[in-house]
């Protein structure tokens, strides 16, 4: 079982999938590693977030794909990492005992390269201490599994409800904006047990080595991320929250979040709480300002939680 938080309510703090948060801010997989990476900043804590997911788990170990996995772009950064991490069986049994459940909530990541291996991975962490868990149905950056559940309504709906039948914890499925009609993915993700949607992965990119002719990425394509993606993250936020929101099904907004007004915009357009991932990699200390900041505008605007703020879009 999780340990439950022990903090006075405050005017960030937000309900998710039946889970108190401390602050709207969710640091996001794969830019935190598996929580601790950040922690060896002096001056960080995760008391500033309201939640951490854990870089993506597979059924078995995995090394990744070969370098170059990282290439900055203009405003944004380009990554294909292909899930490198150590296995179900040694985050559960070797790194969730090391973290402080204390401190924040932490939100695990399942990914595979079939529905049996999302089910299995989803089981491993229902006998766990994990809060709440990701299902990340739409990784660019391999070249098999996530993509193409992602990108189809009726695949992302089956790994969800093979997933639902293996935990009783809450389920987040993290939508990818790569497929043409995010709307109906999240209505059947809805309809097969989602909890909660995270919105959105990564937008598939690439680069070219001009004197090389060749890519730039060995595998060629990769996931964009930064605030390059935020229009189009913010109007596909938009769009779930009208099939969501009537639900009453939270969404974690995200993409290209750095600043308190870049959260804010997210919250009024209906997320219920902002993912931060790429800013941590030039200010570590990005958090410390979005709480402040958000803080600053309901005080300013006369807005008491920030409950009041999500889906609050004047159209």
């Amino acid at each position: 079982m999780a340990v439950a938080l022990e903090s006075e309510q405050s005017p960030l703090s937000v309900d998710f999938c039946g889970l108190s948060l401390d602050s709207p801010i969710v640091l996001l997989s794969g830019c935190v590693g598996f929580g601790e990476e950040y922690t060896r900043i002096e001056g960080f804590s995760n008391r500033d977030v309201g939640a951490v997911v854990l870089k993506g788990t597979t059924r078995e170990p995995r090394l990744g794909n070969n370098p170059h996995r990282v290439y900055e772009t203009p405003m944004g950064m380009l990554n294909a990492i292909g899930l490198q991490n150590p296995g179900m069986d040694v985050v559960v049994e070797q790194i969730l005992p090391e973290l402080d459940f204390s401190e924040t909530r932490f939100i695990a990541n399942v990914c595979g390269s079939t529905i049996e291996d999302y089910a299995v991975v989803t089981k491993r962490f229902d006998d766990s201490a994990i809060d709440a868990i990701e299902i990340n149905i739409s990784c660019p950056n391999i070249k098999e599994g996530g993509v193409h559940f992602g990108n189809y309504p009726d695949m992302s709906a089956r790994v969800v409800e093979a997933c639902r039948r293996q935990t009783s914890k809450p389920i987040i499925a993290k939508l990818s904006p790569n497929q043409t009609d995010i709307q109906e993915n999240a209505r059947l993700c809805i309809e097969a047990g989602s909890d909660g949607l995270a919105v959105i992965n990564t937008i598939m990119g690439m680069a070219i080595d001009i004197e090389e002719r060749k890519p730039i990425i060995d595998n060629v394509r990769g996931g964009l991320s930064g605030p390059a993606i935020k229009p189009i993250a913010l109007l596909k936020v938009h769009q779930v929250y009208e099939v969501a929101g009537p639900k009453k099904i939270p969404i974690i907004g995200q993409g290209g979040i750095t600043t308190p007004e870049d959260a804010i915009e997210f919250l009024i357009a209906g997320a219920t709480t902002v993912g931060v991932g790429t800013a941590l990699f030039y200010d570590p200390f990005a958090c410390k300002k979005i709480n402040a900041g958000i803080s600053e505008y309901m005080t300013r605007h006369d807005v008491d939680c920030v409950s009041q703020l999500i889906g609050s879009l004047k159209i």
